[in-house]
């Protein structure tokens, strides 16, 4: 396990702001108050009421209670126009709660706890097998991030046991996983390499053992949020390609918010086949699909042969050794993954496609690759301002999408409207 440290191991990240909302309900204007604080758009009393649109009593009176719940405090002044005194600056408060996040992936799981702040208490990188079955892989995701959790108290009491800071409550719990699923119910959906997943109720689990809201996310839209809020506004929409033991693909849009489509299938790019593709079987039962071919589960299957699979983590030393093998069985399938990215970007027209996973991090080799075969096939008009490049936040990438996710989600209607049930 890592030591807690206070140095973040992620830049800013944009939070969104809510809309304007003529409607006077409780939670409705705690929650456009916090998030509007939350997201930069205005953060004093003053800047709130045109803001938020409500009136300047309607205002004052969230801020006090937001302030009076821990949610918010008040981090300096900032200057006022004219003679006035300086205006109270609010922002969320690092004591207002925390957010445990795990992004899992298909042999290993970053798990992070975070303050409503965006501080990074406390993380560690994990060994997870998923075809374990869920039950073995969430047990041992609760019990690390319960220990992550515990581990990162004394930096709130300042390395004093005060007993107040073992009271902050966890307010939201955020993961991902690779493969399908359906966000609303909080379940996977057939996931081609998770053999038991199907079904089975993540979010209500991971809510039930630690009283708190659970968000079920696909790892890859995770790292696609991760890198859009982490970017300029100016860099959506957002296409982020994921290559490692599959292929995965998230959207996001101009506003930076997810595309999820009608089911939650949107940005599965694995099972497409493209030109030129050999006729591999796939786990999903089809041939010729970019994952079967192109990935780096593919890649290791060809550099074995005739015997067994390298091992994923020597194809990527192999890789940053320059191994001839290697080298040759990247470039192939990143001409692969170029001619997919090409036909999505006509599709989609981002204005970046980022490349991600640990192939991309070991050598340039996929990035050009993908880069020489996307541009050349696109068209003019969908290239001629397009930015395809590696990611910006490399592993860490799915854990800030989760902090946005867990972030947004404990600032929403319904999970404010939960915490004054509960005070009531």
């Amino acid at each position: 396990m890592l030591p807690p440290s206070p140095q973040e191991p992620l830049p800013p990240l944009r939070l969104s702001a809510p809309p304007l909302s003529g409607r006077i309900e409780a939670a409705v204007t705690l929650s456009t108050v916090a998030r509007l604080v939350a997201s930069g758009a205005a953060v004093s009393k003053a800047d709130l009421v045109p803001a938020a649109g409500l009136a300047r009593t309607t205002v004052s009176t969230a801020v006090d209670e937001l302030l009076d719940r821990g949610l918010l405090h008040v981090d300096g002044t900032r200057p006022t126009a004219g003679r006035g005194r300086p205006a109270d600056r609010l922002a969320l408060s690092p004591r207002g709660g925390h957010v445990l996040l795990a992004d899992v992936g298909a042999s290993s799981a970053h798990l992070a706890v975070v303050d409503l702040s965006q501080r990074v208490l406390a993380r560690t990188h994990v060994a997870v097998d998923v075809r374990d079955g869920p039950d073995a892989v969430l047990r041992a995701v609760e019990t690390e991030l319960a220990q992550l959790r515990e581990s990162a108290l004394p930096l709130l009491r300042g390395g004093a046991p005060t007993g107040r800071a073992a009271g902050v409550p966890v307010r939201a719990v955020v993961i991902g996983l690779p493969g399908p699923v359906d966000g609303t119910r909080g379940v996977p959906v057939r996931p081609p390499i998770m053999p038991g997943w199907h079904a089975y109720p993540v979010a209500a689990r991971l809510s039930r053992t630690f009283g708190c809201p659970a968000v079920l996310e696909n790892d890859v839209n995770l790292r696609a949020l991760g890198e859009a809020r982490a970017l300029p506004a100016d860099q959506t929409p957002l296409l982020f390609v994921k290559v490692g033991t599959g292929i995965g693909g998230g959207l996001v849009g101009r506003e930076g918010v997810l595309h999820h489509g009608a089911d939650g299938a949107a940005g599965d790019i694995g099972h497409v086949r493209v030109r030129g593709a050999p006729d591999d079987a796939c786990v999903c039962g089809n041939v010729g699909c970019i994952e079967a071919v192109a990935s780096a589960g593919a890649i290791a299957r060809r550099l074995g042969e005739p015997g067994p699979p390298v091992p994923i983590d020597e194809v990527r030393t192999l890789l940053a050794r320059g191994d001839p093998a290697a080298v040759a069985a990247v470039r192939e399938a990143a001409g692969l993954i170029g001619e997919l990215v090409a036909t999505l970007v006509h599709f989609y027209n981002p204005a970046r496609v980022t490349i991600g996973g640990g192939l991309s991090a070991a050598s340039d080799e996929l990035l050009a690759g993908v880069r020489s075969v996307a541009y050349q096939r696109a068209l003019p008009l969908a290239t001629r301002n397009l930015v395809l490049t590696n990611s910006v936040l490399g592993e860490y990438a799915g854990l800030a999408g989760a902090t946005v996710l867990g972030i947004e989600r404990v600032l929403s209607t319904e999970s404010i409207g939960l915490l004054l049930a509960r005070s009531d």
